[in-house]
């Protein structure tokens, strides 16, 4: 096993590399506007995992994953070849669904925002249905001025 700390440098360096890549030497046609968000590596440092982002359609998202699976040799080996360690470690290219998640929750958010502003708007001009105040307080007498037990006899 490795250390952590040198295992996320190489994911750091694979990403810059595969991003390099995907940006200046593949010259596919079928590669959309790709971004790659992380990488990951196996601990053993012999898998890779690159997530990427493409900004288009269902079907440019596959044209893309067909592009990067094709284009998966030649990146692989300018990995191997820029970061020199003893084995390169082989690629997976996984699209990161996080980007569509996060979009998604934007759209809950705004929608929860609307509907808050809507209940405040209700609310501005309402009154209450009974006493302002609907909880019941305890009489207090004013001579009790001692302490009591549970009973209300006076302590001794």
């Amino acid at each position: 096993m490795v250390d952590a700390a040198r295992a996320r440098k190489l994911a750091d360096r694979i990403q810059q590399i595969v991003a390099e890549m995907l940006e200046r030497r593949v010259k596919d046609p079928r590669l959309g506007f790709v971004t790659v968000t992380d990488t990951r590596i196996t601990n053993d440092l012999r898998e890779a995992t690159v997530f990427y982002t493409v900004f288009g359609s269902e079907a440019e998202r596959g044209d893309t994953a067909a592009a990067l699976e094709s284009a998966k040799g030649i990146i692989r080996s300018e990995v191997g070849r820029q970061t020199g360690v003893r084995h390169t470690p082989t690629l997976t290219f996984q699209h990161d669904p996080l980007p569509d998640s996060a979009r998604q929750l934007d759209q809950l958010l705004a929608v929860a925002k609307a509907k808050d502003a809507e209940v405040a708007a209700k609310a501005a001009g309402a009154q209450y249905a009974g006493d302002a105040d609907p909880y019941k307080k305890p009489d207090v007498d004013e001579d009790e001025d001692e302490p009591s037990d549970r009973a209300g006899h006076p302590a001794t």
